[in-house]
C-alpha cells in the first residue's frame, strides 16, 4: 500500500548538502502536492524567557533565520508552501521528535561524511534520524 505524502520535514543547516535535501523535498512535494516544514536545530541551550541572549547566540539565531528565509523563497519559487521551525537542542533527537509529534509523513535529511567507521557514509545526525525515527527517512547525498 502506498502512503500519501502530504507533510515533509526537511532538516536544514545551511550547508550545500542540506539544500540538496531541500531540492529533493521540493520535487517530491510538487509531485505529491505536499507542504514542507524546514527545521533548523540550534545545538545550544535555549535561553530562558527573561534571559538576555549572548552575542554569539544572536549570531547563530540570525544565521538560522537567514537559512529559513532562503529555503522559504526557494520553495515559493516552485509553488510549494514552506513553514519554518527553529528549535534548540540535540539535532538528531529534535528532528525525530518533531516528525513524530507533528505527524510528518516523511523526513528528508542530507548525508555527510564523518570520521568514525560507523559514519563513513552518513553524518551523525542523519545516522541517528535513520535509526531512531518511526517515520520514513529519505537521505540525500
Amino acid at each position: 500500500m502506498i502512503t500519501k505524502i502530504k507533510k515533509i520535514l526537511v532538516a536544514l543547516d545551511g550547508s550545500p548538502n542540506s539544500f540538496r535535501g531541500l531540492d529533493a523535498a521540493i520535487n517530491l512535494a510538487r509531485y505529491c502536492h505536499a507542504t514542507i516544514t524546514g527545521t533548523y536545530v540550534l545545538e545550544i541551550v535555549k535561553p530562558q524567557v527573561n534571559e538576555q541572549i549572548s552575542s554569539s547566540e544572536k549570531i547563530l539565531l540570525e544565521h538560522a533565520q537567514k537559512i529559513m528565509k532562503k529555503a522559504k523563497l526557494k520553495s515559493a519559487q516552485h509553488g510549494i508552501l514552506f513553514f519554518d521551525k527553529i528549535v534548540y537542542g540535540d539535532s538528531g533527537r529534535k528532528i525525530v521528535d518533531i516528525a513524530q509529534r507533528n505527524n510528518f509523513d516523511l523526513i528528508v535529511i542530507s548525508s555527510r561524511g564523518m570520521g568514525s567507521l560507523k559514519e563513513i557514509f552518513l553524518g551523525s545526525t542523519s545516522n541517528h534520524v535513520l535509526h531512531k525515527s518511526k517515520k520514513p527517512v529519505l537521505i540525500v547525498k
